[in-house]
């Protein structure tokens, strides 16, 4: 959702120090996301799922965040969305502020070195390519951001189950997210009946 309205700041032009402006495009975005398979990303009507994975959208999306006025607007838009469904977010305050009650809270870690191979592979795909050096260095400056903003910092909850996947594959991932799930009762059956407020609160974020 963050890189939804970065990607529609980026696309009207607007910098991103100028944060009456950040907020206004925040706070008129339509934003909708598909309840069923892989998901998909709509921005006013437009499905945005593959366009919001570009390079420069990250980086826009991380200097988003910081803007006070964009995280009360993306909160309000999920909170709206998690009380229409049952539903698991990932996110980097889904935990903490936005879901404090929610059923399971998993905050997913990993070695910075396996996170910035990750993202190389994934800029690879996009036909971006980096230098991992350059990827590491991105990455600590997100996560420095994310850390020291005002509103809402990255932060672990109390309650949050930790789940280093350094050494995971995204399939076992999965599997164990679901395990945790199945033993909080979070997850009624096989046939994917979840109870509502499953969260993922994800450090990785990409």
């Amino acid at each position: 959702m963050y890189r939804a309205v970065a990607l529609r700041a980026l696309r009207t032009g607007v910098a991103m120090d100028d944060l009456e402006s950040l907020a206004r495009i925040a706070e008129d975005a339509d934003l909708v996301l598909s309840e069923r398979g892989r998901g998909s990303v709509y921005l006013d009507g437009e499905d945005v799922s593959e366009a919001i994975r570009a390079r420069e959208v990250s980086d826009a999306s991380s200097v988003m965040s910081t803007v006070p006025r964009v995280r009360r607007a993306m909160v309000r838009q999920q909170r709206r969305l998690g009380h229409s469904m049952d539903c698991v977010m990932e996110g980097r305050d889904i935990g903490t502020v936005v879901f404090p009650d929610a059923d399971l809270k998993v905050f997913l870690v990993a070695s910075i070195e396996a996170r910035a191979r990750r993202r190389l592979r994934d800029l690879e795909k996009r036909g971006e390519p980096s230098s991992l050096e350059d990827v590491v260095e991105e990455i600590r400056e997100r996560d420095r951001r994310d850390s020291t903003r005002q509103d809402s910092p990255l932060l672990k909850a109390e309650d949050a189950i930790e789940l280093d996947t350094t050494h995971l594959t995204v399939e076992e991932q999965v599997d164990e997210v679901v395990r945790l799930a199945r033993e909080r009762g979070a997850l009624q059956n096989s046939l994917g009946n979840e109870a509502g407020g499953a969260t993922g609160h994800a450090e990785e974020g990409e």
